[in-house]
């Protein structure tokens, strides 16, 4: 299927490439904002649409993550004790077979919103500091575990999974919240490519829109990365962007 898009829903597509490179890279949940793009603007169905998606989230991981690197912004010593056992519950997770009732599963989402909202909110201070990460801590059973059911999460559900991989690296790990992105671009990148690889497998992939959609969240992502270094208290105002995304993707779960 090619590309047919006019000058109107180029630009919007566009902008939701470019702001959700942003919003995934400083936060998550912004494949609700290109979903419905793939959906209603590109035409395409619900499964290839799923599939499609994937290319833009493994893109921007991958700028992120070299951003971060480059910027100097994370520290990634140790994060393999992380990122192993997340990627090991993500395949776990990806093959557990259920018929999944789309209701109860976003229900079960939005209440899990709305608990991250209120770890979010309450003690706010445990987010934004300078950092405390030591690559020791990733070690601990405790944050492995606890990295491993992110993981299973992610693999079996996938929305909102960056909010809880930031909390797991920031709460856990002593990361700042600025670093933590980091880490989380990494996760995300690790545990994302087998499960690209199922939808190419499966024909549920359109090239084309996937990789136009990629290159503007690969710039989304680079303007984020370099919103952490150059702006003064970024924990801060990630904090707030946080409070918002999650805020806002509780009432669309369970409206």
């Amino acid at each position: 299927m090619p590309i047919d898009l006019s000058p109107l829903e180029f630009l919007l597509f566009a902008a939701a490439g470019v702001g959700t490179g942003i919003v995934n890279t400083l936060a998550g949940s912004g494949s609700l904002v290109t979903l419905p793009i793939f959906i209603f603007v590109c035409g395409l169905p619900a499964p290839i649409a799923n599939g499609t998606n994937r290319i833009g989230v493994m893109v921007q991981s991958a700028v992120g993550v070299a951003s971060f690197r480059n910027f100097k912004a994370t520290d990634f010593t140790g994060a393999a004790w992380i990122v192993v056992p997340a990627v090991v519950g993500a395949v776990l997770g990806s093959r557990i077979a259920a018929d999944l009732d789309e209701e109860a599963m976003n229900t079960a989402i939005g209440f899990l919103m709305v608990f991250m909202l209120f770890v979010l909110t309450v003690r706010p201070e445990r987010w934004i500091h300078p950092g405390t990460f030591h690559p020791d801590r990733n070690r601990s059973p405790l944050t492995m575990a606890a990295f491993f059911a992110i993981g299973v999460y992610g693999g079996f559900i996938q929305a909102g999974v960056g909010i809880f991989l930031l909390a797991g690296c920031v709460l856990l790990s002593g990361y700042s919240l600025s670093a933590a992105n980091g880490i989380k671009l990494l996760v995300v990148f690790a545990y994302g490519l087998p499960t690209l690889a199922v939808f190419f497998w499966q024909g549920q992939v359109h090239l084309a829109y996937g990789l136009l959609m990629a290159a503007f969240q690969g710039v989304g992502a680079w303007l984020a990365a370099r919103f952490v270094v150059r702006v003064p208290n970024a924990d801060r105002w990630i904090h707030r962007l946080l409070i918002l995304i999650v805020a806002a993707s509780a009432i669309k779960f369970l409206a």
